[in-house]
């Protein structure tokens, strides 16, 4: 029998019958249907958003140092049975072990940042800031918050999120994406496990319906989403339209320019790693090299010869180093641009389609109706053509050959995209130049990835970001929480009388 996926609400997983409308779940690497996963209705939402607002009544009021605890032991339990979610997401999303492990670490960051959440929420405070008059600040919790997740990243971009909404005292409603959703149930159990009150954290799957519905609902207060832009949009307009506050980060075309002087070697092993992992499925992958006069050819050279040696199969397989795409309707998506491409005038040095595929996982399933597509490259690439102008989301990395670096600098700024880009060069000044003058978010200096750290925060400019906040460090302390300022005066009980003039500060 086919497993059936369904929502966590209020500490318990949804005991009614199935849902009308449900979506099929794959394993990428055999393209098998392995789950069915309920939609949710606007009855179930409604019923998940009252679970959360019942709940924040205690929650916001538990003292920060239970919070803190119940924090402590998540991250605990989290990483002791890591390995075992790194299992999930492989077998929903199709990365391989060691991608999903290093994406669970990296949602662990912001669970051990958001246990710092006592110094985290300290406030202000001026004694006699006025004759008898102290004034301090405080913040407080918004109240229950949603989170709208992408299939990319199933555990790692909800953790972005819902440590420090949960720490900070509010509850939460996430939305995972429907295309690998057991992950967030896995961390509901975990949540629970940790000593979570229920309803703090409750997850309804589905698709816009859900969606609609959560940035619709007067109870919720805040929508974080990550996806892609015009999707990104819709969050931010919708939900700002009903009064909530909104953090939509949308899509990217991250250029990665190589100067003259940059070690080739360092420079064609980053295009390769931030190009192909994950299949090219982050929105912080490398998906434009910029090639400087004259290095193009070289690098060139030097990428298509590692690309060969990739091993792509199922991410089960202890050897696999590229696994496949999420889903046959992406699959088919990505792959009709290297035909557009083609058509368009750019160099199809590699064809992805004719890259072996290892044929059966580790299991001995066979990977014939897998959802493949393996490292593709074009070069001579120009603006116009759709395989530069479109987010593809997939492992297709382009190359551009430009004159100059004010040239490479140029053609990152003119696009519409600012999530990250990347530098590589041996010249500091050059690299200094660089990071001072790019419209980009995130930059990396001879780092092709560049994710910050969580006690910074993740976030980019332009179409790539809609809202006034970054996601997680001190911009999701900010966004989760409320400012409010206390200006007090206790009686002197020796000192008294009526002054209607206006009160100044003397």
């Amino acid at each position: 029998m086919t497993k059936r996926i369904t929502h966590w609400i209020a500490g318990q997983q949804w005991s009614g019958a199935p849902a009308e409308r449900q979506g099929e779940v794959h394993d990428p690497a055999t393209g098998a249907v392995t789950a069915l996963v309920d939609f949710a209705g606007v009855a179930e939402v409604d019923r998940a958003v009252g679970a959360a607002a019942e709940a924040f009544r205690s929650w916001s009021r538990t003292s920060v140092a239970r919070r803190t605890s119940v924090l402590f032991a998540f991250r605990e339990l989290l990483n002791a049975r890591r390995d075992e979610l790194a299992s999930i997401i492989v077998s929903e999303h199709g990365k391989v072990h060691s991608d999903a492990l290093g994406e669970i670490a990296r949602g662990q960051e912001v669970v051990e940042y958001a246990c710092g959440i006592p110094q985290l929420l300290k406030g202000g405070y001026t004694e006699q800031a006025s004759t008898g008059v102290d004034v301090y600040s405080i913040r407080q919790p918004l109240g229950p918050v949603a989170v709208i997740s992408p299939f990319n990243f199933p555990a790692m971009v909800p953790m972005w999120f819902f440590p420090i909404a949960i720490a900070a005292g509010n509850t939460v409603v996430l939305k995972p994406s429907e295309k690998d959703p057991s992950a967030a149930d896995f961390l509901a159990r975990l949540w629970q496990e940790a000593g979570l009150p229920d309803g703090v954290f409750n997850v309804v799957h589905g698709d816009r319906t859900a969606v609609d519905r959560l940035l619709e609902h007067p109870d919720v207060k805040s929508v974080s989403f990550v996806g892609s832009t015009p999707v990104a949009r819709h969050v931010y307009e919708t939900g700002t339209r009903y009064g909530k506050r909104v953090q939509a980060l949308g899509g990217a075309k991250n250029h990665m320019l190589v100067l003259p002087d940059a070690d080739l070697d360092l420079a064609a092993d980053a295009a390769v790693n931030a190009g192909f992992g994950a299949a090219g499925e982050r929105c912080m992958a490398v998906s434009v090299l910029v090639a400087v006069d004259p290095v193009g050819d070289d690098l060139v050279a030097r990428i298509t010869e590692r690309m060969a040696r990739l091993k792509v199969g199922p991410g089960c397989n202890g050897d696999s180093e590229m696994g496949p795409l999420v889903t046959g309707a992406h699959r088919d998506r990505v792959t009709s641009y290297l035909d557009s491409g083609t058509a368009d005038g750019a160099t199809l040095v590699v064809d992805g389609r004719k890259h072996p595929v290892a044929p059966e996982d580790a299991s001995g399933e066979s990977t014939a109706d897998g959802f493949w597509l393996g490292p593709t490259l074009f070069d001579h690439v120009r603006p116009g053509m759709s395989v530069y102008d479109d987010e593809i989301f997939g492992p297709v990395l382009s190359v551009v050959r430009v004159p100059s670096y004010e040239a490479g600098l140029e053609l990152i700024n003119a696009n519409p995209y600012g999530n990250g880009t990347a530098v590589f060069t041996c010249d500091g000044g050059a690299a200094r130049r660089f990071q001072h003058e790019v419209e980009v978010g995130m930059v990396g200096v001879n780092v092709p990835i560049p994710v910050p750290v969580a006690h910074y925060s993740f976030g980019g400019w332009k179409a790539s970001l809609f809202g006034d906040t970054h996601a997680y460090g001190p911009d999701g302390v900010q966004f989760f929480t409320r400012g409010k300022v206390v200006t007090s005066r206790w009686p002197d009980p020796s000192h008294g009388g009526i002054n209607l003039g206006f009160p100044t500060h003397d």
